[in-house]
């Protein structure tokens, strides 16, 4: 059996590595001049291999079509992974969060490891090779490609990945192949992407990061979603773990706003509690030395903007009011939310192939006996 895999990145590595292990015959097509070019740039060059959780925690975690991955996950879990590559001689770790990197810290351990994979099964590469069209004849798949190569396969795998990123290679062909095999192609958006703000302040901050606070969003006035992390403020916006996994969950939602509560280990009660406390330890000083002790010091002067309170100021002269004020914004600071970044600085796609045309099991075509689909 002869079969075509269409993709260098981590699935169509994977796949073609596990079929040639079985003795199937790959062809395995990279139109960059190297396997795995994103996956360098993964987790900050780290490359967040996996999750170590149980299967149902990591499906409690897939924001869309849980449903749809199910067999895929019990069929090769988190641990099943996490062996997978210790076996290939890359060691592992677990950080906060049950995120599991290389022990090294270098994702191209990990491609390393893909490619001593695959050449080890004996998977033909053809890297510097766009596939160009592909067409069924009969039961065979005709592949032509931009090196004038012409080859028939009893099936095909396409794993070109999404839209994003697009510098790495990743310029939407599977949709294309998709379509043309009659499929359905749910419109694309970023996902884990950088939030953009209208925020007149935004550019004043870049940089900054902010660590063990809650980011929350509403819809249509509506609580929607908490995320407790890091993030970081970028030029036009924000960024980092939750801002990031935030625009996964409000990609497609409208009137949305957003929330940073700096302090979610305090009620609010305990908050004024502790700022009054400061207000004595402090009267004598100026307000922007209290709010310092309780905000990043690039933030302060905003945040008495926002309350219309001089940094100048005495910390005695604060009243019951103020107190309540500043401790109401430090659990509830809004963003002017703008929209998600653009489609190409998203660290995966949203939509693309419709997953109720495609078998879960599988992943093959209900449409075309032989034309599966991966990553």
């Amino acid at each position: 059996m002869k079969v075509a895999v269409i993709g260098g990145g981590a699935s169509g590595m994977m796949c073609s590595g596990k079929l040639a292990e079985c003795g199937v015959s790959v062809d395995l097509f990279e139109s960059n001049e190297k396997l795995g070019k994103k996956l360098y740039i993964t987790g900050k060059g780290r490359c967040n291999v996996t999750n170590s959780c149980s299967s149902q925690e990591f499906l409690e975690n897939i924001i869309t079509n849980q449903k749809f991955l199910y067999s895929s996950i019990n069929s090769f879990t988190s641990d099943d992974t996490i062996n997978f590559f210790e076996k290939l001689g890359v060691p592992l770790k677990v950080e906060r969060g049950n995120r599991v990197f290389p022990l090294s810290d270098k994702s191209s351990d990990i491609i390393s490891a893909l490619k001593r994979f695959i050449e080890k099964n004996g998977v033909n590469v053809h890297l510097n090779t766009t596939v160009l069209d592909i067409k069924k004849q009969d039961e065979l798949f005709e592949i032509s490609t931009t090196s004038g190569m012409y080859k028939f396969y009893d099936a095909t795998i396409i794993c070109t990945g999404g839209k994003t990123y697009s510098a790495t290679g990743s310029t939407g062909d599977g949709y294309l192949f998709a379509k043309k095999f009659g499929h359905e192609v749910v419109p694309i958006t970023p996902a884990l992407v950088p939030i953009v703000l209208k925020d007149e302040y935004i550019n004043q901050i870049e940089g900054l990061s902010l660590k063990n606070v809650l980011l929350s969003a509403s819809v249509n006035g509506k609580a929607y979603k908490s995320l407790f992390g890091e993030m970081l403020f970028t030029s036009n916006g924000i960024s980092g773990p939750i801002a990031l996994s935030m625009s996964s969950y409000i990609t497609k939602k409208e009137n949305i706003k957003l929330f940073i509560d700096f302090k979610p280990a305090l009620g609010i009660d305990k908050l004024i509690e502790r700022i009054i406390r400061d207000v004595s330890l402090l009267k004598d000083k100026q307000i922007s030395s209290l709010l310092q002790g309780l905000l990043p010091k690039s933030l302060v002067y905003i945040f008495l903007n926002k309350l219309s309170i001089d940094a100048q100021r005495k910390v005695r002269t604060l009243n019951a009011n103020d107190i309540k004020n500043i401790a109401n914004l430090l659990k509830c600071f809004e963003l002017s939310y703008a929209g998600l970044d653009k489609l190409d600085y998203g660290i995966i796609t949203s939509g693309g192939v419709d997953v109720k045309e495609i078998n879960p099991k599988t992943m093959e075509s209900k449409f075309v006996d032989g034309l599966y689909f991966a990553g």
